[in-house]
């Protein structure tokens, strides 16, 4: 499948989670067996081709993504989880959202000094969420220089802000608009 063809398989949702707005709805991707394997395969290829030694997955759908990505190219999968989902000792980083403030934790077990990781998700808006994994991933000694999306939104400045702090950003495709 091409860029375009897997783009056909996003649903767009007005007016969700509120009026204004246009959900980007990937479920519809997930949900077409061929569209989501070609989907991981370009994510895949994108990783390999830069040497990624593994794959850190942003929860949620970060994860869907994420760890595929890492069981095809046999890389480990390093989840940035939410607050309080870890069983073990964690460490975490508190980030900005458009209304109010979030946490990102991770083990940092899994995480070998010098490992280049690249971050994989599903969508990118405003690049908080990103710049938080990368900033967490750092701090456990990764090497965090690339970010891979299934889908950009560049009109609300997250690829930018990203680059800004040292991380090439690809996408699969791009939606102009909110």
């Amino acid at each position: 499948m091409t860029p375009a063809e897997l783009k056909s398989l996003i649903r767009t949702v007005p007016d969700f989670p509120k009026e204004g707005i246009l959900f980007r709805d990937i479920t519809t991707l997930l949900a077409h067996g061929e569209g989501l394997t070609a989907a991981v395969e370009m994510i895949a290829k994108r990783a390999d081709a830069v040497g990624a030694g593994a794959i850190a997955g942003l929860e949620a759908r970060g994860f869907i993504f994420g760890a595929a990505v890492a069981s095809m190219l046999m890389l480990g999968f390093v989840p940035v989880r939410k607050a309080g989902k870890l069983p073990v000792p964690a460490i975490g980083v508190d980030y900005a959202l458009e209304y109010g403030e979030a946490r990102l934790e991770i083990d940092p077990t899994l995480i070998d000094e010098g490992e280049r990781i690249i971050i994989v998700d599903d969508l990118l808006a405003t690049g908080g969420t990103a710049l938080a994994a990368a900033q967490l991933l750092r701090q456990a000694g990764a090497v965090v220089d690339r970010a891979l999306f299934v889908i950009d939104l560049p009109d609300l400045g997250g690829s930018q802000r990203l680059r800004d702090s040292g991380i090439e950003v690809e996408a699969l495709m791009e939606f102009e608009g909110d």
